[in-house]
């Protein structure tokens, strides 16, 4: 079988698993390749996402990792033979893999929950809000790369559609409510948008006034994915490199607790519905 010549974020994570589960059984790629009946390549490759794992080998090596967590073993085993093609997969060579990578993690999420300080979250934004923000980057986007970009981003809302959408969590400083990314009249249709889709049992929206005290949180953006079990969660962060996607326990445990201080200065959703009208009538 030939090899993955660009694996998914979502084959790495499977891949990171099974190492750290042999690093903590104590075992060398060398040993784990014995245990199968393979060469250690096959180890590395599938360990770096190259080449997959059937779920008879899956199991295999949890066994001999003394593994007892079979929840997550099952989550392994779902990840390992998923697939699925979603509706991403049309805009594979037409957009950078992160962004078939973050569309695959929302479609395979438990739930979602956000910290947004300066932009209005994506899977939240106006058709005109996002293309003004993909239009503002430099170097600047051809208009038909331009007009990708949002399709993509207007498309990433199917989780809320059909019987059982994922439940999502916002909580969004006054700040990026503020920030006219666009004029005054696509400002107040975004405002419009947030307000009707947070009306849904599956969505909570709340707001972090300027006038709130104890809120220090000035770094606290992350998108932060529910995985089938928590040890799957993920936290997708953007910088200046691009978008990182943070997966370690340790890290995870610290943005869980980061997500709860932040929520926890915040104004409930009823609050924060009251004062999004607020917004909407002062421009």
């Amino acid at each position: 079988m030939a090899l993955r010549r660009e694996p998914t974020a979502r084959q790495v994570r499977l891949a990171t698993e099974l190492r750290r589960l042999r690093d903590a059984a104590g075992l060398a790629a060398r040993e784990a390749a014995a245990l199968l009946g393979v060469s250690p390549a096959q180890i590395s490759q599938i360990e770096a996402a190259l080449a997959g794992v059937s779920e008879k080998r899956l199991r295999r090596l949890a066994a001999h990792y003394v593994c007892t967590d079979e929840a997550l073993v099952d989550a392994l085993v779902a990840m390992a033979t998923d697939r699925t093609r979603g509706w991403w997969e049309e805009y594979r060579g037409l957009l950078p893999t992160p962004f078939l990578d973050l569309a695959e993690l929302e479609h395979h999420a438990t739930y979602l929950r956000e910290v947004a300080l300066l932009y209005v979250p994506g899977l939240l934004q106006s058709e005109d809000y996002a293309r003004a923000v993909y239009s503002f980057r430099v170097p600047e986007l051809p208009a038909e790369d331009v007009e990708t970009r949002v399709r993509h981003r207007m498309a990433r809302r199917v989780i809320w559609e059909g019987p059982t959408p994922v439940p999502y969590e916002a909580v969004i400083h006054e700040a990026a409510l503020r920030i006219r990314v666009g004029d005054r009249a696509a400002s107040r249709a975004q405002l419009a948008g947030i307000l009707e889709v947070s009306e849904a049992d599956h969505v909570s929206v709340r707001v972090i006034p300027f006038d709130l005290d104890g809120f220090a949180g000035a770094t606290s953006t992350m998108k932060y994915a529910g995985g089938t079990v928590p040890r799957l969660d993920t936290v997708v962060r953007d910088g200046p490199s691009g978008t990182t996607f943070v997966d370690s326990e340790a890290q995870l445990g610290a943005f869980r607790t980061l997500f709860r201080k932040v929520e926890a200065v915040s104004l409930d959703p009823a609050r924060s519905r009251d004062f999004i009208h607020r917004l909407t009538k002062e421009l």
